[in-house]
């Protein structure tokens, strides 16, 4: 039974992921600061630490096959707490593996497609310059750029989602509760090609591929939906199952800030973070959306199992089945 150490296995992504290595047969051990949230009546031995505290994950991170780093912010008031926990804590991370003795764990780092940010080209692939647009798609791409000189020392393969939906996500929640509502704003032409969506099972079932195929050692790539759908196509597949007429709301670009500098002002009201601030109007304006998972279809085999209908249905009855809808 192989040994798997996963940080961020409390949050969205995390904890698909631990289902789909409790599945595969794994012995999973999670980094926990103190709430395990998702990962509550799970298999998983919960290892009390912080990335910051490298004493309290040694023992894990020596007894582990793999380690799965998923942990991070993707939002922060300020730049130096993302960068703490996106670029240092990661080093420290890996700097612990490195210098453990004998044969190092196969790694897997999570990044993000925001780490592209602005494009010349409409789908990023893993030859596309990285010049983010946002604070986290920075964070993101010095991480990438910081990790560089480890990947002669140990098997390890970046991964960069796109956007990802399913159960326990809170961000494209808005975006369903707006549509059950019978609206549907949408910025742009709807019934472009516009986005990479990917569920969230999809997405750790690549992640778990491309940390176990030796193809994958020392490369990047993006897992996600292909190809690319139109938020027209998102509209019509959740107005589908929550049984609305829905109007569509054309937004002008230049609202989208205005409005993402509003819910921030008004999420420091009352103390929560909301989905759209002004960093995410910033990629929404003017970062790359869409991705191409052409290598790891070639490296791993990768492809999306799960349609779009059949995702959002799903996660609409897991929303309504915990009160989120």
């Amino acid at each position: 039974m192989p040994i798997a150490f996963v940080t961020g296995g409390t949050g969205f992504v995390g904890s698909h992921l631990v289902e789909e290595l409790l599945g595969r047969g794994y012995s999973v051990r999670c980094l926990v600061r103190s709430d395990p949230k998702w990962l509550a009546g799970m298999d998983v031995t919960m290892v009390r630490g912080a990335l910051d505290r490298v004493d309290s994950i040694r023992d894990a991170v020596l007894e582990a096959d793999f380690v799965f780093h998923v942990g991070g912010l993707t939002r922060a008031r300020t730049w130096e707490a993302l960068r703490r926990a996106n670029v240092e804590d990661t080093v420290r991370l890996l700097d612990l593996i490195r210098a453990r003795p004998g044969s190092p764990p196969r790694v897997l780092v999570t990044s993000s497609l925001a780490a592209v940010g602005r494009s010349d080209f409409a789908v990023a692939d893993e030859s596309t310059p990285l010049r983010p647009v946002s604070r986290y798609g920075r964070s993101k791409a010095e991480m990438e750029a910081g990790i560089e000189p480890y990947r002669s020392d140990m098997p390890l393969v970046v991964v960069r989602p796109p956007a990802v939906y399913g159960p326990r996500d809170a961000d494209v929640l808005t975006f369903f509760q707006s549509v059950a509502r019978g609206l549907c704003p949408i910025v742009g032409r709807a019934d472009r090609p516009a986005v990479s969506l990917v569920h969230a099972r999809d997405l750790v079932r690549g992640m778990a591929d491309a940390a176990e195929s030796t193809a994958a050692d020392g490369r990047t790539y993006f897992v996600g939906g292909e190809p690319p759908v139109s938020w027209a196509d998102v509209r019509d597949a959740t107005a589908s199952v929550v049984g609305r007429r829905v109007v569509t709301m054309p937004v002008p670009p230049f609202l989208v800030p205005v409005v993402g500098a509003v819910s921030e002002w008004g999420g420091r009201l009352v103390g929560r973070h909301p989905a759209l601030d002004r960093e995410k109007a910033a990629e929404i304006l003017h970062a790359t959306l869409m991705c191409s998972n052409a290598r790891a279809a070639a490296d791993f085999g990768f492809e999306e199992r799960i349609p779009l209908a059949e995702g959002v249905a799903e996660t609409i009855g897991w929303y309504r089945a915990h009160g989120w809808m």
